[in-house]
């Protein structure tokens, strides 16, 4: 069974991955480049960084660095520096990053298959991915790259939402987005 499983998430993977290579073809970009663009997307303002994107996309920095240069020569993204450690430089998706990324991300057919299934469906495949995730990520050792809401940080607060490690208040928006310092809630 789980060679079959494992075929499954290959030919998904494989496919997904064919179909955004054709819609990165169309701004000249590799599909390195795209997994990076992404990323930014989705990532939080402790996890923007060059390392950042180098410890998501388990690359070395020089291909790393290469990526970001042609995203940032195509305006895809800017370069910030930290408003607090001028040490730190934050990598943003431009407006036109974030255009491309809505037409491609997902991709369409992608979509298409899964508005084919029903909700519930949807919500059971959802939730069995993300349980097949967390125990791949916990046996691997790499279990960094989480949601900020599902992390053993997130606290909330009389003042709100508050991240438990950097003491920062954090917004709606943040608590959606991928952290690399995301920590497996544990019950206690």
């Amino acid at each position: 069974m789980k060679d079959e499983l494992f075929n499954v998430i290959e030919r998904l993977a494989n496919l997904l991955r064919q179909e955004t290579r054709a819609a990165g073809q169309e701004l000249g970009l590799q599909p390195v480049q795209q997994e990076a663009l992404y990323y930014l997307s989705t990532c939080n303002r402790y996890s923007d960084t060059t390392l950042a994107v180098t410890e998501y996309l388990g690359l070395t920095k020089g291909t790393v660095s290469q990526s970001l240069k042609v995203l940032e020569n195509k305006s895809l993204i800017i370069r910030k520096k930290d408003d607090n450690d001028k040490r730190i430089t934050h990598l943003k998706v431009t407006p036109t990053g974030s255009a491309f990324l809505a037409e491609t991300c997902p991709p369409a057919k992608f979509s298409q298959a899964v508005i084919a299934l029903s909700e519930k469906e949807q919500s059971e495949a959802t939730v069995l991915l993300t349980g097949l995730l967390r125990s791949y990520q916990t046996s691997t050792e790499r279990t960094a790259f989480g949601v900020c809401k599902n992390c053993q940080y997130n606290h909330s607060s009389a003042d709100g939402i508050v991240c438990g490690l950097t003491n920062e208040a954090l917004s709606i928006q943040d608590t959606r987005l991928i952290c690399r310092e995301f920590s497996t809630k544990t019950n206690a």
